[in-house]
């Protein structure tokens, strides 16, 4: 049982291995990877050769997968040329497990030395996360090591033996566990890793071995279905015909398994390095071989999975790029321009309600829909800040999260206040046929005016962090605030002066004119947030 438990122990350090690789990598190179990824779409090798390479850096064809996902997502990458980018990012798994069980033992404690002193001693700077490749590629390879020392006494056991000796003509079942080695290890590559070691140690046969890396592939393949659930149907086509190219090259090359098996036993090649080049060799023969079906590829699961009029109508998040959550700058940059969406949304209210304001009690339900999709991508830019790892965040970075934090929050406000001054507008004044005195209908169409412009010059201010027109902003709120107490000392005045509709509206209008006053607020706050920032890199300044 002991042995057992270090054999699952040293997997799982395998695992974990690649995934910090995968994060240092990307937050160090996320950018520069995106920007190779997006300028090799033009011709079928360079996007090819960018599938390699980008995989061969990320350690993982399954963060690649995600990284093209995010891409056609947004429009930015054809379904043609990502299938391509997949082809090489499969490539780019094979040549990497090929590097990785080189004697590398020697290179092991030197990569875990470095990775650590210079994370831990510059945890938030680019070198920092240099240090966290390198422990992630010195776990790796310290991983592989410990998989071949508790494997051995596994293999000594009969019972495992005759268990995995029973399975040496079911090539569907040594298929399907390959394919469970790649979804439980988030990885072909740790799955095909693993299984090399087990045939070094003779535990499984080489026939087996073979099956379980064609498996592994088909895996990775099933991982990238799922993880483009609740994407749009381009990025579910996309998937789809990179698993189809798999399970293509899957049928083509199994039944001839037991041939090649055979074949290489008379040169008593040493197991794991028979599985590794067989890995290399075939997904490279298959890649190349699937390179000229690719238009028809696309072709065919554009016909398989078509738009849902339904879900293309409704307003969806369509920056927050969930393969950008390991560099946490373009993270950052993905949920500012959501919020910037949110705020178009809050806007579009405001505007409706000013057609409620003149009369168009239909707008009504025009705002109460805005009000649900702004609740929708308040939640949605919420939950995607709060899966940014904080521990990677600059100084300047964790006060833009902040920012970004205390905007939506307050955008988010803004849209109840509009959703409720509009409903009680419907209610209370067009329900019962009363209507504003003409001064007062031109006092809250004055504020609303200025309400507009406030929130635009709120969202240039929260985009650029220009300091003058933070200075701008908060003069502006502190004239509304004045035009504001003026109109209710006017209204104040018509009822003093007995004004019919001034006295049916009385509690109606001073109550928009506290909204109002609120929702100027909260525009404006954003011009505070800017201008503490000056104020404390200022005085740090002075200090040092």
């Amino acid at each position: 049982m002991l042995t057992l438990l270090h054999l699952l122990s040293s997997v799982a350090l395998l695992v974990w291995g690649t995934h910090i690789v995968r994060t240092g990598v990307m937050r160090v190179f996320g950018s520069d990877l995106r920007r190779v990824l997006s300028a090799s779409i033009q011709k079928k090798g360079r996007a090819f050769v960018a599938g390699v390479g980008v995989t061969a850096l990320v350690q993982s064809s399954n963060a690649t997968a995600l990284l093209v996902i995010s891409f056609v997502a947004q429009g930015l990458i054809g379904l043609s040329p990502a299938l391509v980018i997949l082809l090489g990012a499969d490539v780019g798994t094979a040549l990497m497990a090929r590097v990785l069980t080189f004697d590398l033992s020697w290179l092991s404690p030197l990569l875990i030395l470095f990775g650590v002193i210079t994370f831990l001693s510059q945890k938030k700077n680019r070198i920092g996360q240099v240090g966290r490749a390198c422990i992630g590629l010195g776990l790796i390879i310290l991983a592989l090591q410990l998989i071949v020392v508790s494997a051995e006494p596994i293999t000594q056991a009969s019972a495992v033996r005759e268990v995995f000796s029973s399975l040496a003509g079911d090539a569907v079942l040594a298929l399907l566990i390959g394919a469970l080695f790649a979804m439980i290890s988030y990885s072909s590559l740790a799955a095909v890793l693993l299984t090399a070691t087990l045939a070094a140690t003779g535990l499984v046969p080489l026939n087996i071995a073979l099956c379980i890396v064609i498996g592994s592939n088909l895996g990775s393949g099933f991982l990238a279905m799922l993880s483009s659930r609740g994407q749009g149907a381009i990025s579910r086509r996309l998937v789809l015909g990179s698993l189809l190219f798999k399970i293509i090259g899957c049928i083509l090359v199994v039944p001839w398994i037991g041939l090649f098996t055979q074949w290489l036993r008379q040169y008593s090649l040493p197991p794991a390095e028979v599985v590794i080049y067989f890995h290399v060799i075939y997904n490279l023969l298959r890649c190349l071989l699937m390179l000229p079906l690719v238009e028809p590829m696309a072709r065919l699961t554009t016909r398989l999975i078509s738009e849902d009029p339904t879900l293309t109508s409704q307003l969806t998040p369509r920056y927050l790029d969930t393969a950008a959550l390991d560099t946490p700058s373009l993270a950052l940059a993905n949920a500012v321009r959501e919020t910037l969406r949110l705020g178009d949304v809050i806007e579009q209210m405001l505007l409706g309600f000013n057609e409620v304001l003149q009369g168009n009690q239909q707008h009504k339900r025009e705002v109460a829909h805005l009000k649900d999709e702004s609740d929708m991508l308040y939640g949605a830019i919420k939950l995607y800040l709060a899966r940014l790892p904080q521990d990677g965040l600059s100084d300047v970075d964790s006060r833009r999260w902040a920012e970004i934090i205390e905007t939506t929050v307050n955008l988010e406000q803004a849209g109840e206040i509009i959703d409720r001054m509009t409903s009680e507008m419907a209610s209370k004044s067009l329900s019962k046929n009363r209507s504003f005195s003409i001064k007062g209908i031109e006092e809250l169409n004055t504020l609303h005016v200025r309400l507009v412009k406030n929130l635009d010059l709120a969202m240039s201010v929260f985009l650029s962090g220009d300091i003058d027109n933070a200075k701008r902003l908060r003069r502006a709120k502190h004239r509304f605030r004045l035009v504001n107490q003026r109109y209710a000392l006017a209204h104040v005045d018509r009822l003093h002066q007995q004004n019919v509709q001034s006295m049916e509206t009385s509690s109606l209008h001073m109550g928009l004119l506290a909204d109002m006053r609120r929702l100027n607020s909260l525009f404006c706050a954003v011009a505070y947030y800017v201008l503490e920032v000056q104020e404390d890199d200022r005085d740090s300044n002075e200090n040092e």
